[in-house]
């Protein structure tokens, strides 16, 4: 499977219409293989919950896919469930961390996240590869840019069978995301964030009142504002622009030593195009960059094996077991 291969109805094609299709067509995906709960102690109170699906019989024997989700995700969000029930069907062992506080983990850890904590990756892959030893990692969106600053920051620290990884509609300079969705055409997307992140923040502050303060998020209207206001001086940056700054992964793909797909589309209405090409890649090649000409923001609505019609699911998988042969 090649990255031309994608080729949706033409009703379809268009940033917006395949960004809205795909959480259409995913929305009644859930996930249904059995499931263990694994906490991971990251350090500093900070707590993270993965969930594990495993397949019959020695572990050792198939691999392990990490699914990372993106900003006010968790790990029933209805991509990584198709990734993830894709790679299943498919003979491998599935684990769906959640970032900090997201879904059921915020009664573990109530910390706000954001997309430079490419340390609680780390350790959740550390904590996987004691179970079963070689593992690949798909991130989406902020997910799939957490994975790039881990592989391009943190490769020492990485387990030895990490084979491979995939970002897929990675944002790779944040403050470029952030303008964009400033964008009138963007309203649809900027309110459904603000909204979310303000509720996870009440939620937070509910929890510790220690130290997060009462009402800091109203008035917030913006992705950039909230990041202003809450992310950036919880977090120990000056402002928004400092964040975005130190936390995209764009600068340190030349880090990156093991092979790695980023998957995007020129449509996409909250990544700019120019923002995913402007960086240079390995020399030594291990880097494939497919931006399509349609796709939307994690969208990739086509014909298929993957359930909901996610075609950069199955993309993913083909990449993630081609890197696996090679390895072996």
């Amino acid at each position: 499977m090649r990255d031309g291969d994608f080729r949706p109805h033409w009703l379809t094609a268009g940033g917006h219409r395949q960004t809205l299709l795909g959480l259409l067509h995913r929305r009644p995906l859930r996930w249904t293989p059995p499931t263990e709960d694994l906490a991971v102690d990251v350090g500093d109170d900070v707590r993270l919950l993965l969930r594990a699906s495993w397949q019959p019989g020695p572990r050792e024997t198939r691999p392990v896919l990490v699914l990372v989700h993106g900003l006010v995700g968790c790990d029933s969000s209805a991509y990584g469930l198709a990734t993830g029930r894709h790679a299943w069907d498919r003979g491998w062992h599935v684990v769906r961390m959640n970032l900090r506080g997201a879904g059921d983990s915020l009664r573990l850890c109530a910390s706000l996240s954001h997309a430079g904590q490419e340390a609680d990756l780390v350790a959740a892959l550390r904590c996987v590869a004691q179970r079963a030893p070689r593992l690949a990692v798909a991130g989406f969106s902020i997910g799939g840019s957490l994975a790039l600053r881990a592989l391009g920051r943190r490769a020492e620290d990485l387990p030895s069978g990490l084979f491979g990884a995939a970002a897929v509609s990675p944002p790779m300079d944040l403050a470029a995301v952030a303008r964009a969705l400033q964008s009138p055409a963007n309203g649809i997307y900027q309110s459904w964030f603000v909204r979310s992140l303000r509720s996870s923040y009440r939620d937070r502050q509910r929890l510790r009142p220690d130290l997060y303060e009462a009402g800091r998020e109203r008035g917030v209207r913006s992705v950039w504002e909230y990041d202003e206001r809450i992310t950036a001086p919880y977090s120990g940056f000056r402002d928004a622009a400092d964040y975005y700054a130190r936390a995209s992964p764009g600068p340190l793909l030349p880090g990156i030593d093991r092979p790695v797909l980023i998957l995007a589309a020129e449509d996409d209405p909250i990544v700019p195009a120019d923002s995913l090409t402007r960086w240079a890649l390995p020399v030594s090649g291990v880097v494939r960059r497919e931006v399509l000409p349609t796709g939307g923001h994690v969208g990739f609505v086509g014909r298929t094996r993957a359930p909901g019609r996610f075609w950069a699911a199955e993309r993913v998988v083909s990449f993630l077991e081609d890197a696996a042969r090679t390895e072996a």
